[in-house]
């Protein structure tokens, strides 16, 4: 019999102090009035499973202002220069409007603080927004970086953009991420997701996206923003679940053992 890859868990929130090794940052915290700390990053408890898991939205319903709500921890070990690995985690939207993006840095905690969006290299959004600058309604479907904006991810059944994500659904998404060199074609990122009506089965929906800043790193931490837009147009404070999130070397389409 084969042996089981080696996933390592970063965590599954089920420890008694699930946040412990997380960091909570508004780095950009305009809320008017004030509201200090708004963004809302907890473990919750599903009702019948009773599996807990990380919701995070940028603050309360009804307030607005909070730019950059960030959430941070540690990677239980680089992903050097020249490595492959797989990072793994489920996502459920708890609800639109909202603005999210995730996903790994070769930046600590003083680096993800001041740089935020740009601390991040292999990323997922998750937003129905307007872009104004590229005068775009999304629409909710999972967005993978490419060039020097996001692309939908690609439903290879049918060869379009892939729906919406449905909410308060679990979806297991793979990322798998080449940290070598861009010279030696890395500083990139392939994705697969399973989950809701439309990927009851693992589906590879984006070949190629590309790392945001490429700067050739090790990857250390996996962030997460969320944004409530500015006080006078915002997005909305819908939240986002976060569970399961593991790493392992080299391309792994299974999931962990959990």
């Amino acid at each position: 019999m084969d042996a089981q890859p080696a996933w390592i868990k970063i965590t599954d929130f089920e420890s008694a102090s699930p946040l412990q090794h997380w960091t909570k940052l508004d780095v950009q915290n305009e809320t008017l009035p004030r509201v200090n700390n708004p963004q809302i990053t907890e473990v919750r408890s599903e009702t019948v499973s009773e599996n807990q898991y990380l919701l995070k939205k940028p603050a309360a319903e009804g307030v607005v202002g909070n730019r950059k709500a960030i959430s941070f921890t540690a990677l239980p070990k680089p992903i050097e220069v020249g490595g492959i690995y797989t990072f793994y985690v489920r996502l459920n939207v708890a609800a639109f409007p909202n603005n999210h993006v995730f996903g790994l840095s070769d930046m600590g905690p003083e680096g993800i603080a001041q740089h935020a969006y740009n601390a991040l290299e292999p990323t997922l959004r998750i937003t129905d927004r307007y872009d104004p600058n590229i005068d775009y309604k999304n629409d909710g479907t999972l967005l993978v970086r490419k060039d020097d904006w996001y692309q939908r991810i690609i439903n290879p059944q049918t060869g379009t953009f892939a729906t919406p994500l449905q909410t308060n659904t679990w979806y297991d998404v793979w990322m798998v991420v080449n940290n070598q060199l861009k010279s030696a074609g890395g500083q990139t990122y392939d994705v697969y997701i399973q989950g809701g009506e439309e990927f009851p089965n693992q589906q590879k929906v984006f070949t190629n996206a590309d790392f945001r800043m490429q700067r050739e790193q090790p990857l250390i931490y996996f962030s997460a923003t969320c944004n409530t837009g500015p006080a006078d147009k915002p997005y909305g404070n819908g939240g986002l679940g976060y569970d399961d999130l593991y790493m392992v070397a080299g391309v792994v389409l299974t999931k962990p053992a959990m």
